[in-house]
């Protein structure tokens, strides 16, 4: 085995998949493919022999229990963390010399980890040169937050900062967004309204999703595909083939039991 090799591939060498169809353009959104990923943490294996395929602007939810090895591996793609072996590679329309920019990755977490002492706005526009304020403007305006651009953090609700933290996320135009259970903590009414406003930039913008979650209906309602992680493995893979936007239904149930079914069995 290898070091971690983490750069963009040749489209002639490897070509995409499709086994899933995905309802956004890829050409905004990055492939990304890994391939015998290891991580190690002492001498806790975490993540063992893990390969990967995520098509350009898919919609990618891992579930499974806690310590399963969910938010390391998205730890792992946004660069946070180094992998002990494999590769991570990623695709793009975009011409990169050395991997992938930080641009280009955003990461979503459970605590919206927004600045106290900056205005909502000033947080939307946090590494954005100086004339981009009417970006910013534009997209609390997409999250429902205009009104709030001067306010403080502390003065929003749970969920209006998370739609902040999402409005920042998305100022760079990121070719991937990563989730990491950042509507664990919202009120049930809030997380519904969080999870339609995520599937409408996304479908708007066409980024690679990955969300990771505790929430088997939640996956079932956002995701093309659902992972199933057990033990640092993919347990099960499955597609998710029900027409957007997504309401309750007899094949709704039937495969949010499915998963949950896998995930007790873990």
């Amino acid at each position: 085995m290898s070091n971690l090799n983490l750069n963009f591939y040749d489209n002639n060498l490897i070509q995409p998949v499709t086994e899933a169809e995905t309802s956004t353009s890829p050409d905004n959104g990055a492939h990304i493919l890994i391939e015998q990923l290891y991580k190690f943490y002492g001498e806790v294996k975490v993540l063992e022999d893990l390969d990967l395929n995520i098509q350009a602007g898919e919609f990618v939810a891992i579930v499974g229990r806690s310590g399963c090895g969910k938010s390391t591996l998205l730890r792992l793609i946004a660069q946070l963390e180094k992998a002990s072996y494999g590769e991570i590679k990623f695709q793009s329309a975009r011409h990169f010399r050395e991997g992938i920019t930080n641009h280009d990755i955003r990461v979503m977490f459970q605590d919206p980890r927004l600045l106290p002492w900056k205005s909502i706005i000033q947080n939307v526009q946090l590494g954005l040169p100086k004339n981009q304020h009417q970006l910013a403007e534009a997209l609390l305006e997409k999250v429902g937050l205009k009104d709030k651009a001067t306010q403080w953090p502390a003065q929003l609700s749970g969920g209006q900062r998370q739609r902040a933290a999402l409005a920042r996320a998305l100022s760079h135009t990121p070719r991937i967004l990563l989730l990491d259970e950042p509507l664990g903590a919202l009120d049930a009414l809030t997380r519904l309204e969080m999870q339609n406003l995520i599937e409408r930039l996304w479908k708007e913008q066409g980024f690679t999703a990955i969300l990771v979650t505790h929430d088997v209906s939640e996956a079932v309602q956002l995701a093309d595909r659902i992972i199933l992680l057990d033990q640092g493995h993919i347990a099960h893979s499955f597609q998710v083939n029900l027409p957007r936007p997504r309401k309750k239904s007899i094949a709704f149930a039937q495969l949010e039991q499915q998963v949950l079914d896998a995930v007790l069995a873990t």
